[in-house]
């Protein structure tokens, strides 16, 4: 590989000559400029950032750990938070934890060696002693689609209870009164979260009721089998609520394609949570409850610039509130 001395050999100047030229050119006279230039572009020397960025202590890359990848919903917050990166002159390294605690431990350690400037993260577990580590050797951290409960670090996230309630209320407008809840595991503070919203909107109700279904995952095959064995009850629901629009999706092509023979929304109105894109072009256009995953992903790298800048600064808890979008499986 070509190194710095080589550059500065045959340009006939020193090393930090070249470095100047590379990192400081107005240091530098105009006639050594252009010998550095040529010979750079002789020899097709490629500068090692990397090494002069951890040289520095930090380097320009922000690491991004995500429950799914494979859920649009996550893909959607990171293109938020590229796009901010971009502009401070930052990358964004795309991790996914898949809901596994010991492969989220295991990025969180790479990018800690890598001296990223900074962690963003929807964790699966309970990391706050390791984030408070990361913190404590210059790498901030803000909660991504999860609020921070003793307001340690800064989060980015939806009211998912208020979500919940706003999607089995307006299963409850259209005249549904047997509702299921599909979702899980229950251990993941997202789902849970809208399972509250769920029985607090039944609580306001009498005559309805609400089951639980809880799932391993929250993924299309699960709601496929979630919406498989539904499909052949003789007490089934007449509503379902689906922690995310990829159980939704699951769940629609259990009752409505393989074989379930049901009738959405005649039978049973589905409603997912998230307004991926695919929502709107499935096989019945999926009612769901919206999250502004790109401003989500731009707000978080916001605020983690802000505290790279200022260790001191208060810790922020930035909310947004859901958004009901009615479509054709809930009647609407």
């Amino acid at each position: 590989m070509v190194s710095v001395r080589d550059v500065a050999q045959r340009a006939g100047v020193s090393v930090g000559t070249v470095s100047n030229a590379m990192n400081h050119p107005e240091k530098v006279s105009a006639a050594a400029l252009e010998r550095v230039t040529e010979a750079i572009e002789a020899l097709g020397f490629i500068r090692n950032d990397a090494a002069r960025q951890l040289r520095n202590g930090r380097s320009l890359t922000i690491g991004l750990v995500v429950l799914d990848v494979r859920n649009p919903f996550f893909t959607d917050i990171a293109r938020g938070a590229e796009d901010r990166a971009t502009q401070a002159g930052l990358s964004v390294l795309l991790a996914n934890s898949d809901e596994d605690s010991t492969r989220e431990s295991a990025y969180l350690d790479l990018f800690e060696q890598q001296r990223v400037h900074g962690v963003l993260i929807s964790p699966f577990g309970d990391i706050t002693a390791r984030l408070a580590q990361l913190r404590s050797r210059g790498i901030p951290a803000v909660l991504v689609d999860r609020g921070s409960t003793d307001l340690t670090f800064s989060s980015v996230s939806v009211d998912d209870i208020a979500g919940g309630r706003l999607a089995v209320e307006h299963l409850i407008a259209q005249g549904r009164r047997r509702i299921a809840f599909v979702g899980g595991p229950l251990s993941l503070r997202q789902a849970a979260d809208r399972l509250a919203g769920a029985r607090e909107a039944v609580a306001d109700h009498r005559g309805v009721t609400l089951e639980v279904i809880e799932i391993d995952a929250l993924s299309v095959l699960a709601g496929r089998t979630a919406g498989a064995g539904i499909a052949h009850r003789a007490d089934r629901p007449d509503a379902v609520f689906a922690a995310n629009d990829l159980v939704a999706m699951g769940l629609l092509q259990a009752l409505v394609m393989q074989g379930g023979g049901v009738r959405v929304p005649e039978e049973i109105a589905i409603i997912g949570y998230d307004d991926i894109d695919f929502a709107a072009a499935s096989v019945v256009p999926l009612s769901s409850i919206r999250q502004p995953a790109e401003l989500i992903g731009a707000t978080a790298v916001e605020i983690l610039l802000a505290e790279a800048a200022d260790p001191e600064i208060k810790h922020r808890q930035v909310e947004f509130r859901p958004e009901l979008v009615a479509r054709a499986s809930t009647g609407a």
